[in-house]
């Protein structure tokens, strides 16, 4: 059965830049979470690289509800379960398989695929989803690759991830296929070492105003 992913959440209409967040200290999420909605970012991707990123879902969910957040680095129906039960209320993983979106759709969870090569786009639209994340954008092939696809694939619009820069972000959002782009570069890990929660602030603020040339 056909469905429009992320129906019931659509990412990009929160801002043009999706963090992807990773977690080491379960005493970092809320003020992290915190410090990202004060620059205006809403919408969290918390990877699950790490033990505490399934803890971190949860205090961001319940201590920041102005956050929108979800689970990326989701491989399989099982981290998408874990991630709905601790809160997560969309999914993001960096490749596609119609396992994971059958378990994604029977949860109710809104999934944002990964693809990196056109059957993966073919798979992931056979199930219904048109609105994919490229990754890893870069090394796959980046802007050249998203204007190829422009045409065989009309109907898909995409959120490029991996290698993404501020400087690079502007010229894939004038893409008309891209929505919106994640980044790691809003919560840099010297940041988040040393806890500058107001470096963090700033970098969201920058990243909101980034816009379609």
């Amino acid at each position: 059965m056909a469905v429009t992913p992320l129906s019931t959440l659509d990412l990009p209409t929160y801002g043009p830049v999706v963090p992807v967040i990773v977690i080491d200290r379960l005493e970092d999420a809320v003020p992290l979470a915190q410090a990202l909605v004060e620059g205006g970012v809403r919408v969290l991707e918390v990877t699950l690289r790490t033990p505490a990123a399934l803890p971190a879902i949860e205090a961001m969910a319940r201590a920041v509800p102005e956050a929108i957040v979800g689970a990326g680095t989701v491989l399989g129906a099982a981290d998408a379960q874990r991630a709905r039960d601790a809160g997560a209320v969309f999914a993001v993983s960096p490749g596609y398989t119609s396992a994971l979106g059958q378990a994604c759709r029977g949860l109710g969870l809104p999934l944002l695929p990964g693809v990196a090569t056109s059957g993966e786009i073919m798979a992931a639209l056979d199930d219904g989803y048109s609105f994919l994340k490229l990754f890893p954008a870069e090394a796959v092939g980046g802007i050249p690759l998203l204007k190829a696809w422009a045409s065989p694939f009309g109907q898909v619009s995409f959120c490029p991830t991996g290698g993404i820069t501020v400087a690079t972000a502007p010229d894939y959002l004038a893409l008309p296929n891209v929505r919106c782009v994640g980044g790691s570069w809003l919560t840099p890990a010297p940041a988040l070492a040393q806890r500058d929660w107001a470096r963090i602030t700033e970098l969201a603020r920058a990243a909101q105003a980034l816009r379609s040339a």
